[in-house]
């Protein structure tokens, strides 16, 4: 497969992501006490090696001046592996897990040492045994995967990418780290895309991180910067007109009832109230008319829209498909930035604006009642595309290259079939 010279843009964290705040794990205290010499048997109780998954986690922001000299790192370690010949491909013939025998499990033992997720001392064996669990398991936190510890085809398709591509995405992002860290403010909120990631960023340190979902491959998130200056509690939802020719107007030829049931009114570019029955359907001519959706439960933004100026017109906000956060490819809106726990991130935001702490603004939220809020010293806001960094010595962070911007088809690992 050919690889265009024109590497790799970006990406960020989603599980990693929520290890923010650095939970210990029950394991840490136990690595001492393995002296075993039977350890590489798949029957071992513990794990030497539960620290490091912990140590994939970091507050250090990914557009820092401190993550660039780590991705310096990261590249300068890359370089030396490819110089050596890379990693060899891993069979995906099988879901291996934990407890398992298995000869593939060989291949898979020398690929994890190679990237530096199981030591040397683990030896080689057929066995997958708590060491290779423990590995697989900081593989796929460093790539943004569910660490589940099992082999299946989004991990395959992560670790099979080669070495000489994995180096080509992380020299293409450093360049992107260096034109933008630094840059960004003592305060701000960060949107990285291909992570579907949302930090809050305050003197050089991640004080906030949130799972996020970005748009689709054929209606992307945009690159944005601006800052916050608004916070509408209980929003209405104004449909763009991408939504209505796509969603909508398909959706009511099927069910002449959807936007009474979503309670969505249609207005006239007068401003007068226009019948849902008196719309011929079939047609697009419905795309001339707003689509407003009243606030309450069942609101496309939920309790809360965060605007800022954006010649795209996207924004960030709360989703009452709350589910969505638990999917593994959180590439779902139609541009917009939707936030799990976002009530704390606005609290965050909200922080200057006299009147509004967490006890107020959840109060507006209990009214019901449409209710903007301009806020008091705006924040800056980026949305930015990067999918490869480190924030901490060997330890390498990978991500989807969702809209194929880094080159190289290998990887969109959304798209592994």
């Amino acid at each position: 497969m050919r690889t265009s010279r024109r590497f790799f843009l970006t990406g960020a964290s989603a599980i990693a992501a929520a290890m923010v705040a650095g939970q210990a794990s029950a394991q840490d205290v136990i690595g001492d006490i393995l002296k075993s010499s039977t350890r590489g048997n798949w029957d071992d109780q513990f794990d030497a090696r539960a620290n490091d998954t912990n140590k994939v986690a970091s507050t250090l922001p990914i557009f820092s001046q401190q993550t660039v000299a780590f991705t310096e790192q990261a590249v300068a370690q890359y370089q030396n592996i490819v110089a050596q010949g890379g990693w060899e491909q891993v069979p995906a013939t099988k879901k291996l897990q934990l407890g398992d025998d298995d000869p593939d499990v060989v291949p898979l033992r020398k690929r994890l040492m190679v990237s530096g997720d199981l030591p040397q001392s683990a030896g080689i064996s057929t066995a997958f045994d708590s060491y290779v669990d423990a590995a697989v398991k900081r593989f796929q936190l460093r790539h943004g995967l569910p660490a589940d510890g099992a082999m299946g085809k989004y991990t395959y398709t992560a670790m099979n990418v080669s070495a000489q591509i994995r180096l080509g995405q992380l020299q293409t992002n450093l360049q992107r780290l260096k034109e933008k860290a630094g840059t960004l403010g003592s305060r701000y909120v960060l949107v990285d895309i291909p992570a579907a990631q949302v930090e809050a960023v305050e003197n050089d340190r991640v004080v906030l991180r949130h799972t996020a979902i970005v748009g689709k491959i054929d209606r992307q998130t945009p690159i944005v910067n601006s800052k916050i200056n608004e916070i509408i509690v209980n929003p209405y939802w104004n449909a763009p007109v991408s939504i209505v020719r796509k969603d909508i107007i398909p959706l009511m030829r099927k069910d002449p009832n959807y936007l009474k049931d979503s309670h969505i009114r249609l207005f006239a570019p007068d401003g007068s109230e226009v019948d849902p029955m008196t719309i011929d359907w079939s047609t697009d001519d419905a795309a001339k008319y707003r689509f407003r959706q009243d606030p309450g439960n069942n609101n496309a933004m939920a309790s809360v829209k965060i605007n800022f100026p954006s010649p795209d017109g996207v924004y960030m906000h709360d989703t009452p498909q709350q589910s969505l956060f638990g999917k593994l490819m959180r590439f779902d809106s139609s541009g917009c930035v939707r936030v799990q726990n976002v009530r704390d991130l606005v609290t965050w935001i909200l922080r200057d604006t006299p009147g509004w702490d967490r006890q107020h603004f959840e109060a507006a939220i209990k009214t019901g009642e449409n209710t903007p809020i301009q806020v008091v010293n705006p924040v800056p806001v980026h949305f930015l595309y990067l999918s490869a960094w480190s924030t901490a010595p060997g330890v390498v962070q990978f991500r989807d290259d969702i809209y194929a911007l880094d080159g190289a088809q290998e990887l969109q690992i959304s798209s592994a079939q």
